[in-house]
């Protein structure tokens, strides 16, 4: 008998990397790609749509459904709880889609605890200095938020190793090409 089927993808990478550009990307190649709803703590933004950019509940219900184990994986950031339902995750499996959690290194830890079958893939900047220039280049942090999200990535990148691949965006097509051929090696097993 051939080696399971694996659908689930765990991508993470520092703040600027391009994460979700490589989804995105990824996405117009695979219409069956799928990416899991988080669900936080946090108020809805304007323009955000319940169920769709967030399954947004009470810190109150939140930490109920830690307590019942509903979360493959969930982290406190900034004052508000941000994690992925199980269900999420099943739902979309359970569609044939191939999954993908866009989280950072806390919870693809957790995941790969949870789920030792997923693939898990660490996008990184092509250098620090880089990263930096994406980071201050989007004009919507401040100079503290900047400093504080570029310690979190030097932080992040040195959990690069716990990753099943590692792959560099200097290039986005090159980078999206990669992450298709690991894509694709592990759905077709």
């Amino acid at each position: 008998m051939g080696e399971k089927k694996r659908n689930v993808f765990v991508i993470s990478g520092p703040s600027g990397c391009g994460k979700n550009t490589v989804y995105d990307e990824l996405k117009k190649r695979y219409p069956d790609i799928a990416q899991t709803v988080s669900a936080t703590t946090r108020e809805k933004r304007a323009g955000e749509t319940d169920g769709v950019d967030y399954y947004f509940i009470s810190k109150e219900e939140f930490l109920k459904r830690v307590d019942n184990g509903e979360f493959a994986e969930y982290v406190c950031y900034g004052g508000n709880y941000y994690g992925t339902l199980n269900s999420e995750i099943k739902r979309l499996s359970d569609e044939g889609k191939t999954v993908v959690l866009i989280i950072e290194v806390n919870g693809a830890e957790n995941v790969k605890k949870m789920l030792p079958d997923a693939v898990s893939v660490f996008i990184l900047p092509p250098s620090f200095e880089e990263l930096k220039r994406r980071i201050i280049g989007r004009g919507t942090n401040s100079a503290e938020d900047i400093e504080k999200r570029l310690e979190i990535a030097q932080s992040e990148m040195r959990c690069k190793d716990k990753y099943d691949y590692c792959v560099v965006n200097d290039d986005l097509e090159a980078c999206v090409n990669s992450i298709s051929e690991i894509i694709k090696g592990a759905v077709q097993k």
